[in-house]
């Protein structure tokens, strides 16, 4: 994993004009005034904020109206105009983004353009589209003056330098010979000039310690499965004592003697042991001190399946090599709370992620197997392919038993179903407690990470009932997601409970303007707003 970048933060009111005068030498910025290129913003019609106005000057408005005009730049969200050596400029590149609203000013639906609120500006994915024109050599100054000014200045532009480093990263580790275009002579240099530089750096530690979580995320659905196995995995978790974690590694024997018989049958298959990590945030508290006030905990749960063949329900070939990613629900839990520990979080969170190999081995289960879950609970395997849920199931009830959590909030590539339904805009929500799925949509659209509720009920929950168990791991094609979600709930009783389906988000995603990575780290950035905005305090 590469990471070149480095981001500073000075005043904006500092930045010399432009376009020279008597009184001021032609300098943009950098250590002695000087820079390759400036970046400024610009709504429709030409709308400049008041310190860009000042910073390009007139001459500098007519020379980007007269460039816009010939390739008919208007100013639209995330398009651009790029322009070399401007004349008049001292900057050797200036590149225009725009930042318009689409359909803010104009008649939607019959109503007039005074009832159509704005759209709420993604500055994260504004910084991403900013480093993707200025290329990850960039020596830039960003003069963050959007025509809009934002309602939180300080936290739009954490967000916007967010968004850089998220776009900027890729994972490179294995590769041995590289494209010359793919040989970094040195990292981009970007300073992004604001109204108060003070107020931006205290905001941009938290953004950068989520940001980190996001990549360490990202990194660990990137890695190969013959290097990031069920022992491995739990050994970069372990890591995160060095933030203040407490990290606890279950091993198949602790297992055994809790009676994750569910968990530990995906397992059997493999020549890998399977783990479980257990890892608690106590707000920086000490246990004790956590144990006098008698913390009730937040929790979040991943699936962590290292590699999924399938097991003896083997799946075809074609594809199989993206089943590394079969534990993006497990990596967002280690970056979640790598997250909230780095910024300091006050909350009191426990993660916990289940890490198996599902594998064809002599001693794999069978189509028909029974197995006893931690809950006693029995379950029939008609699919060994529906692994995930019996992974999730005795962790869901170890951390509603021993935790006694305020709620539960669990992560899984559960199902291709989730893809059929809902492609790869939005990840599948189910959840027993209306407050806790409107908070984890409203968190949600706050980053972009979107979500979308599905329904449980009793008719869905009866396919999962079987003849020869307490109940069978699937209910057949048919609301595949569904029923998935209703066997899980048959392992947290009344705790709140939240499942999120991540199939179509968490790995393979499409490329967008703060992810060209094959892992997305999807989950992080939407699960700290959620604490962020509902449970810290």
């Amino acid at each position: 994993m590469s990471e070149t970048m480095k981001i500073e933060f000075v005043a904006l009111a500092g930045l010399p004009p432009q376009t020279p005068t008597e009184d001021s030498p032609r300098q943009a910025g950098g250590k002695d005034g000087s820079a390759r290129t400036l970046v400024i913003f610009m709504g429709k019609d030409f709308t400049f904020g008041a310190a860009t106005l000042h910073l390009i000057g007139d001459q500098g408005e007519s020379l980007i109206k007269k460039a816009a005009a010939a390739v008919k730049f208007k100013g639209k969200a995330l398009t651009a105009l790029d322009l070399v050596a401007p004349a008049g400029l001292a900057a050797e590149r200036l590149i225009v983004v725009g930042t318009g609203v689409d359909g803010g000013d104009e008649k939607r639906e019959g109503k007039s353009k005074t009832d159509v609120p704005p759209e709420p500006e993604d500055y994260a994915k504004l910084g991403g589209f900013v480093i993707g024109k200025l290329g990850r050599e960039a020596n830039a100054v960003v003069a963050f003056d959007p025509p809009r000014p934002p309602k939180e200045p300080a936290h739009a532009a954490a967000d916007f330098a967010a968004g850089m480093r998220l776009r900027d990263y890729r994972f490179d580790q294995y590769k041995t010979k590289k494209k010359d275009d793919e040989e970094a002579k040195g990292g981009a240099h970007i300073l992004i000039a604001v109204e108060k530089p003070a107020g931006v750096r205290q905001a941009a530690k938290g953004g950068e310690a989520v940001t980190a979580g996001v990549l360490t995320a990202r990194s660990l659905i990137n890695e190969p499965a013959n290097v990031l196995y069920p022992e491995e995995f739990a050994n970069r978790a372990l890591a995160l004592k060095k933030h203040g974690v407490e990290v606890t590694v279950l091993d198949d024997a602790a297992m055994r003697e809790l009676g994750m018989g569910a968990l530990l049958g995906v397992g059997q298959g493999s020549a890998r042991e399977s783990r479980a990590v257990i890892m608690r945030w106590r707000g920086g508290k000490s246990a004790k001190d956590s144990a006098k006030s008698k913390s009730q905990p937040i929790a979040f749960v991943g699936k962590g399946v290292c590699f999924d063949t399938g097991g003896i329900s083997i799946k075809p070939a074609a594809g199989m090599e993206d089943m590394k990613g079969d534990m993006a629900g497990a990596a967002c839990v280690v970056g979640l709370m790598q997250a909230l520990a780095e910024r300091k979080a006050n909350v009191d969170a426990v993660g916990a992620i289940g890490l198996v190999e599902n594998m064809p081995g002599p001693q794999a289960q069978r189509p028909g197997d029974i197995v006893k879950s931690m809950s006693g609970q029995t379950i029939e395997v008609i699919n060994t392919d529906a692994e995930g849920r019996l992974v999730l199931a005795d962790l869901l009830w170890y951390v509603q038993d021993k935790f006694k959590p305020k709620f539960i909030v669990d992560l899984a590539t559960l199902t291709g179903a989730i893809l059929v339904a809902l492609g790869q805009e939005h990840a599948g929500l189910f959840t027993n407690n209306d407050e806790l799925g409107e908070r984890l949509i409203a968190a949600g659209k706050a980053t972009g990470e979107k979500l979308w509720r599905l329904p449980l009920g009793a008719a869905y929950d009866k396919m999962i009932d079987s003849k020869f168990a307490d109940m069978k791991n699937t209910g057949g094609r048919h609301a595949g997601s569904i029923t998935a979600a209703q066997f899980l709930q048959r392992f947290v009783h009344s705790t709140p409970w939240a499942h999120l389906d991540i199939a179509g988000t968490g790995m393979g995603s499409p490329a967008s303007e703060i992810n060209q990575s094959w892992g997305s780290g999807f989950g992080v950035r939407l699960l700290d707003r959620l604490v962020a905005d509902y449970y810290e305090g």
